[in-house]
């Protein structure tokens, strides 16, 4: 029986958007290449992405436009990123699988999921969103759209919009069922589209969930025998760019809780990933892996990347 692995994919390492291109084809094609070899070695695999830069560049362009055009909300931006960036992981997919010429059908699922509408984060929105505003601007900008605006680390002004936690995964029995028919799942894209139920249905609204907090509720949902998270770098650090950096090549829940206090890991950056890590080793007694696109491989047979362990 095939073993199942959830990879989530970073948002930043799909797109160039220093020169506006959401997504990079040649950046996909060298992380599908790695992604296929480990299904070679008997794994199904779900695929989940970031979004951040597509997001980013799809309002960006929504507030240089909203004298002519309806401004796009954050949940139909997601929605879109999902359909786009699918779309390209699934070409980058095919490609690589006629290449080898391995008969296997991918599949892209627009996902939604579902928030606490009580979450605290409603009321103290903190992630920064969209284009970047002086002062002046930004004073108009809160005037006209009501936006909550805060200064983003001297570098302007910008709307920040709540994060809240993913409570649960709309269509899990579907992707469990194209799991089982041995389709490779592309799912829960930049988080998923955020939801509540109100009145017993489901309404979108405006907030972005972290893609490494919904990636670890679908891996156990799913039971996958491997989570693995890629970003930047090929393993985790502790004193991350200083000269007393260190690479970890293993640590258990205890060590990373106490190096999240001790503030290792950045927010907004590697400490998502290692609280998504935490919760889903604790969890399922698994271990995650952290590591980059082209480690991926290798980090699966324990021979790069760092991997997160219960004890």
């Amino acid at each position: 029986m095939p073993k199942l692995a959830l990879i989530a994919i970073g948002g930043n390492s799909i797109t160039d958007a220093k020169n506006g291109i959401l997504v990079k084809f040649e950046v996909l094609k060298t992380t599908i290449h790695y992604i296929v070899n480990v299904m070679e070695m008997r794994y199904e695999i779900i695929l989940t992405h970031g979004n951040g830069p597509q997001v980013g560049l799809i309002l960006a362009r929504s507030d240089m436009t909203r004298e002519f055009f309806p401004p796009v909300s954050v949940d139909f931006a997601t929605a879109y990123t999902q359909s786009e960036i699918g779309y390209a992981l699934q070409i980058a997919f095919e490609n690589e699988l006629k290449r080898r010429r391995i008969k296997k059908n991918v599949a892209t699922l627009i996902t939604k999921v579902v928030v606490d509408r009580n979450d605290p984060a409603f009321k103290n929105p903190t992630k920064p969103i969209g284009t970047f505003y002086t002062e002046e601007d930004m004073e108009e900008a809160r005037k006209s759209s009501g936006w909550i605006m805060k200064e983003d680390a001297g570098r302007g002004y910008r709307r920040v919009i709540p994060s809240p936690m993913p409570k649960e995964i709309l269509g899990l029995s579907t992707i469990k069922i194209l799991v089982e028919k041995g389709i490779i799942v592309i799912a829960s894209g930049g988080g998923g589209i955020p939801v509540i139920e109100e009145d017993g249905r489901y309404k979108g609204v405006e907030g972005v969930i972290d893609k490494d907090y919904s990636s670890s509720l679908l891996a156990r949902g799913v039971s996958a025998d491997v989570f693995l998270i890629s970003t930047a770098t090929p393993k985790v650090y502790l004193n991350f760019g200083k000269k007393n950096e260190k690479a970890i090549d293993c640590m258990n829940i205890d060590e990373a809780e106490k190096w999240l206090k001790e503030g290792h890991f950045k927010e907004g950056s590697m400490a998502p990933k290692i609280r998504a890590a935490i919760s889903f080793t604790r969890d399922t007694g698994k271990a995650t892996i952290i590591t980059c696109p082209t480690d991926i491989e290798s980090a699966i047979c324990g021979n790069a990347g760092t991997r997160i362990v219960k004890r």
